[in-house]
């Protein structure tokens, strides 16, 4: 699809002169996404890849886990009382396997591209049931190679580059080596592209990788992981307590503050080796504000 981006004319200052100019801003539009023709979720979305974010979208939602389950998925057309298909209305038609899961979906509200945890019924209600355990994964990362992740993402930002206005989300080998990278407005959105991808290509369970995120670690990109197999997770900045509760209850080895080399390991450390040789030694608390 070609609405990626969009131009706009705009007024800049910079130091004290003022140019006119047109800017190319990140395209964020609405998907509405039906199940079997009965409406089910509306995100805001970048448009691009949006048969892997509604097929990712179930992955999270623990409705689908293989491709089979998913029979089919297409753009409704006459979504406007004209008749016209805008390609911001998408219909999924279940396969055999997957009509039971279904029924425990609780979320049919407006989500927007900050939030993907919207909606929600409770707490209970987004700790879903994972259809493959992560905590016995056997996956051993060097942080060295971890260390190089977000360099590696950024380099796979094409839209990044001329809009400076998307997060990215990159599946990674343990070798550190892509396997697919996604972009979008909204975080979560940009892991269901990418979870969604690989439903389709079967290859869920994302065992032996390792799922990087150019934003923070929230909750629900914690659980995003977990749905889909997934037993390490690295993000750029902080995660929050909640992801941290999450990622030690599942499994999964939790990364923040990636950086240059450096990074904070919240879960999971006996995945991780490390070339120094130094042991690490305990700093005492900050004191509270």
């Amino acid at each position: 699809m070609s609405r990626v981006t969009v131009r706009r004319p705009i007024l800049r200052l910079r130091d004290t002169a003022l140019t006119r100019r047109v800017d190319v801003l990140a395209a964020e539009e609405p998907l509405e996404i039906r199940l079997d023709g009965r409406p089910l979720t509306v995100t805001m979305r970048t448009p691009g890849d949006d048969f892997d974010l509604a097929a990712g979208f179930l992955v999270s939602e623990g409705a689908v886990g293989s491709p089979g389950e998913i029979a089919g998925i297409r753009y409704c057309a006459g979504a406007t009382a004209e008749g016209i298909n805008t390609y911001n209305v998408l219909d999924v038609s279940l396969g055999a396997g997957a009509v039971a899961l279904v029924t425990s979906l609780e979320r049919n509200f407006y989500t927007t591209s900050s939030c993907g945890v919207c909606g929600k019924a409770s707490l209970e209600a987004v700790r879903t049931v994972a259809r493959w355990p992560v905590e016995d994964e056997g996956l051993k990362l060097s942080a060295e190679v971890i260390g190089v992740l977000p360099d590696r993402l950024r380099a796979a930002q094409r839209v990044f580059d001329r809009t400076g206005g998307l997060h990215a989300a990159g599946l990674f080998t343990p070798e550190g080596e892509p396997l697919c990278v996604r972009e979008d407005v909204g975080r979560h959105n940009a892991v269901d592209k990418l979870l969604g991808w690989a439903l389709r290509d079967g290859r869920l369970p994302l065992r032996s990788t390792v799922l990087m995120v150019s934003g923070r670690a929230s909750f629900e990109l914690v659980q995003k992981a977990v749905m889909a197999g997934i037993p390490a997770l690295a993000a750029v900045s902080a995660p929050s307590s909640l992801a941290v509760e999450l990622a030690a209850e599942a499994g999964v080895t939790l990364i923040g503050f990636l950086r240059g080399g450096s990074m904070n390991v919240y879960t999971g450390e006996q995945r991780l080796s490390f070339t120094t040789q130094r042991p690490a030694h305990t700093v005492p608390d900050s004191p509270a504000p």
